[in-house]
């Protein structure tokens, strides 16, 4: 009789991850296998044969027909569930398909991608052989692949996976949005053969299957998709490389909440593989880490093609409204979308706020429309006639009098992405206009649609940040921001450089070719530093400033941080149990800093009261223990 600690699917109870368990068989670690859990049998995972113990154990019902897990994806698991704080049942329910165990008709896990390009070979400049030659050298460890918007990033990409595919290991490329899924895969499907796509928007069959190619692969592969692609049961990874590093769809809000970063330097590690961070705005902790550290940072500063020729830049100012005969698209960029879309070209609106009103208010007494759960103001849907909280998805009817003075003077204040797509299609009525925001329909999205981007059939192009991510669109000549400091003004410390790099990525969506293109940003703030260094891209000024501002401050990367909410029914448990709470760590912990209790971003949520702590340490090890003992 043989004995093996199994981790079920399933959290039973708060501190036990695994039980023993017998079987007459021998499995290796990584074998997923059925157990009774109760009256129940739950799918598991085998971490280690043990002793016989002191006590009975039941048997292990049976084996699935599957090859075992990696070891490597296993001891990665183990290290989030601790890292991280959380149940390891978890931690295996996010790295294992959902129906694990189901029986499924064969269909291929390889995707065929359906988008063609004519712009997938050219032959790399001095930077970007040098770039391949330092990647080929790295054995372990992180490096930052730091090169400019169409510095030709993917072409660096494309020449390192093939030397490490020639020595017979696999490769992970991990993406930001689905919707840059498409782009990748057609650049990667005229190099390489053997490339599986996984990502959320496939059906649970498809991704089952994608997850089964991983698991049986016996040729080096090439994974695409998100951040869950880096679970692909892939034996033998030779890099991991992370594009578009510093988004921040790549940490889990959900639980186990994770960083895709840190958990790809682990998986690395354990495969003996270094981990790549390509990005033309990487992220300011990371940089200083890499500096600090002296890890390789790999400069790519020149663009891909000699040809190119700069954006011309313009800044309006929105409070000079002299400029605006129209009401939020200044004159100069109207001039510019006529300009482009008659010499049939492309133009991209870039807004970061969805809907088409973000308030409805009566004039007469000041009434708000606000969420009764939530206590948000609802944002107006003009296409559904709907008024929407983007919080907890309440829908109500547009008001046709004031429900507090009974007066007819409503009206809608603010600027969102299906207001600005109404008017561009009444400005510009004979020409295609698509958008892309959480609201688009999933036939409809910006991945859908890809092929009919790239060949110039939808003429005007409006989104949120979907739409600022690595786009590669050849006939793009103008690009509009409605308002650049929208983010600006978050109570987030981050705020300034999500803003910088929202910017500088979406000034780097022209200026790829030798054609003239135009960049028109019409902002509050013109002189905010975020806003100024955007626009030029010059990221090394924004680095040096905002690290000052952040060691001032005592922010990352000079501290860890941990936010913890209080969320309960009543605002007086809310502010009581969270007052406890600071009391307690600052009572337990000596060595760090609580901020508040004060209201969440969010105070209500779903007819729950939040409220928040934040607490400063420069060790992580004290917050993960504040965790561990919640």
């Amino acid at each position: 009789m043989k004995y093996y600690e199994v981790a079920p699917l399933r959290a039973v109870r708060g501190v036990k991850h695994a039980y023993t368990y017998h079987a007459d068989l021998e499995f290796a670690i990584g074998q997923i296998v059925t157990i009774p859990l109760g009256a129940k049998d739950y799918p598991g995972v085998v971490l280690e044969k043990v002793e016989k113990p002191s006590y009975d154990t039941k048997p292990v019902t049976s084996s699935a027909d599957l090859p075992p897990l990696p070891v490597a994806l296993i001891d990665t698991a183990l290290w989030m569930s601790e890292y991280y704080a959380t149940h390891l049942a978890v931690v295996l329910q996010t790295i294992l398909p959902t129906g694990l165990l189901k029986k499924r008709r064969p269909v291929s896990g390889r995707t065929t991608p359906g988008v063609v390009r004519d712009r997938t070979h050219f032959l790399l400049n001095e930077y970007q052989l040098s770039g391949v030659e330092k990647l080929s050298k790295l054995k372990e460890g992180t490096a930052i692949l730091h090169g400019i918007t169409a510095s030709g990033k993917t072409a660096v990409y494309v020449e390192y996976i093939r030397g490490i595919l020639a020595t017979g290991k696999s490769a992970i490329v991990l993406v930001p949005e689905i919707a840059l899924t498409s782009q990748l895969v057609s650049q990667f499907s005229a190099h390489f053969g053997d490339i599986i796509v996984t990502h959320s928007h496939q059906t649970e069959a498809e991704r089952h299957q994608a997850w089964l190619a991983a698991l049986n692969a016996t040729r080096p592969t090439v994974v695409i998709g998100p951040r869950s692609a880096l679970f692909m049961p892939l034996a033998d990874i030779g890099c991991i490389i992370i594009d578009e590093a510093h988004e921040p769809s790549y940490k889990q809000e959900q639980s186990p909440r994770y960083s895709a970063l840190r958990v790809a330097s682990v998986l690395a590690t354990h495969h003996h593989a270094p981990v790549i961070q390509g990005s033309a705005t990487p992220l300011i902790s990371e940089y200083y880490l890499a500096a600090q550290h002296h890890s390789p940072i790999i400069e790519l500063p020149t663009k891909a093609r000699l040809d190119t020729s700069e954006p011309h830049v313009t800044l309006v100012d929105i409070t000079k409204r002299q400029s605006f005969t129209h009401r939020f698209l200044s004159d100069e960029l109207l001039q510019a979308m006529k300009k482009t879309l008659d010499e049939g070209h492309q133009v991209l609106i870039f807004h970061n706020r969805r809907g088409s009103a973000s308030s409805t208010l009566c004039e007469s007494c000041g009434w708000m429309a606000m969420c009764p759960r939530c206590v948000v103001p609802l944002t107006l849907h003009g296409d559904q006639h709907q008024l929407l909280c983007n919080i907890c998805g309440l829908r109500d009817r547009v008001p046709t009098s004031c429900p507090a003075c009974h007066a007819t003077e409503i009206i809608h204040k603010g600027v969102g992405t299906k207001l600005i797509e109404s008017e561009v299609k009444r400005l510009f009525p004979h020409h295609s206009v698509a958008r892309y925001d959480g609201d688009t329909a999933n036939d409809a999205t910006l991945e859908k649609q890809y092929q009919a981007l790239y060949d110039g059939t939808i003429n005007i192009i409006i989104g949120t940040q979907v739409v600022a991510k690595g786009l590669d669109l050849p006939l793009l000549r103008t690009v509009g921001v409605v308002q650049a400091d929208a983010g600006l003004a978050l109570p987030d410390f981050s705020a300034p450089e999500r803003t910088f790099q929202l910017l500088a990525q979406v000034v780097g969506r022209v200026g790829r070719s030798s054609h003239a293109t135009s960049v028109i940003v019409q902002t509050y703030q013109p002189n905010a530093e975020a806003i100024r260094y955007g626009l030029t891209q010059d990221y090394q000024a924004f680095y040096d400033t905002t690290l000052i501002t952040r060691q001032r401050a005592l922010f990352p990367p000079f501290t860890h941080l941990l936010r913890l909410t209080c969320s309960y029914k009543t605002e007086a448990a809310a502010i009581r149990n969270a007052q406890q709470l600071a009391a307690q760590i600052k009572l337990e912990h000596t060595d760090v800093q609580v901020l508040g209790p004060t209201p969440a971003f969010y105070e209500r949520q779903r007819d729950s009261y939040r409220w928040q702590l934040v607490v400063k340490s420069p060790r992580r090890a004290s917050l993960t223990e504040i965790c561990t003992n919640l």
